[in-house]
C-alpha cells in the first residue's frame, strides 16, 4: 500500500475512501512539483491512518 502511496498518491486515498483528498491530490500530482509533496501527503496519511487502527485495537484490548 506504501508503494501505491508513492507512486500513485491519489488512488492511495481513493482506495481508503477519502474522496475529496484523493481529488485534491490528484490536482496536485498533475503538477510536476506538486507530485512530491502529494506522494509525501499520501504515506503519511496512510501511516496515521494505520496507527489509529492500531491504537483503536489496543484500547479495545485494555478494556476488556
Amino acid at each position: 500500500m506504501i508503494l501505491i502511496a508513492v507512486l500513485l498518491p491519489w488512488l492511495s486515498f481513493f482506495l481508503r475512501g477519502k474522496i475529496v483528498s484523493g481529488i485534491i491530490c490528484l490536482i496536485l500530482q498533475f503538477t510536476l512539483i506538486g507530485w512530491l509533496p502529494a506522494a509525501i501527503w499520501a504515506v503519511a496519511s496512510r501511516v496515521q491512518g494505520k496507527n489509529k487502527a492500531d491504537i483503536r485495537r489496543l484500547e479495545k484490548k485494555i478494556n476488556q
